[in-house]
């Protein structure tokens, strides 16, 4: 199971979502593509977070709040969520 935990300035993203088989877990390339993306846009429009990858964990820090940044991680737990509600059995928002 996916699990993502928010604190007051860092995102956690742990786990497998273990729908299907490495390759074919549409659960787990969502989540990828929704954080990449998140991070990714976030990163091309300031320099206000720092990200790891480490093992089975995503870690995104944010070093200075902004508007943009607010949006954006706001948006992609928007994302994870729904996705969470739909596959409740292979990802999980911990609040």
């Amino acid at each position: 199971m996916i699990k993502v935990k928010q604190t007051d300035n860092k995102i956690v993203i742990t786990g497998h979502a273990g729908y299907d088989l490495v390759g074919k877990d549409i659960v787990c390339s969502s989540v990828s593509s929704i954080v990449i993306t998140t991070v990714n846009g976030i990163l091309r429009l300031e320099d206000t977070i720092i990200y790891s990858i480490k093992d089975d964990t995503f870690t995104i820090k944010v070093v200075k709040p902004t508007k943009v940044n607010k949006t954006l991680i706001n948006n992609m737990l928007d994302l994870l969520a729904q996705l969470a509600s739909s596959y409740p059995d292979n990802i999980k928002i911990i609040k």
